[in-house]
């Protein structure tokens, strides 16, 4: 099954929590903070103009990205976790 964002929304894939600290101490899972950086997996057709055309998308799929920290809805396909958010959610690119 395939997941296919509407409209200007992103399917995001966060990226794995830092297991360990710069100093080396181990975190334990209770202790992580999610992270709030990801890969676009997919996106949508963009922002729909009162013209009847399309925005198009300020990123594209397999872009590394910085979003906001309440950003999306998580969801669960095959046992991984993904995001979908608004591209809006979107802080920066990491290049």
């Amino acid at each position: 099954m395939k997941i296919k964002p509407l409209g200007d929304k992103v399917l995001v894939k966060r990226l794995k929590a830092e297991e360990i600290t710069a100093g080396g101490i181990v975190l334990p899972d209770t202790a992580k903070e999610k992270p709030k950086e990801g890969k676009i997996i997919a996106v949508g057709r963009g922002r729909l103009l009162k013209d009847g055309s399309y925005a198009p998308f300020s990123v594209k799929i397999g872009d590394k990205v910085l979003f906001t920290s309440y950003a999306g809805t998580e969801i669960k396909l095959h046992g991984e976790e993904f995001l979908v958010m608004n591209e809006e959610d979107i802080l920066a690119v990491v290049e």
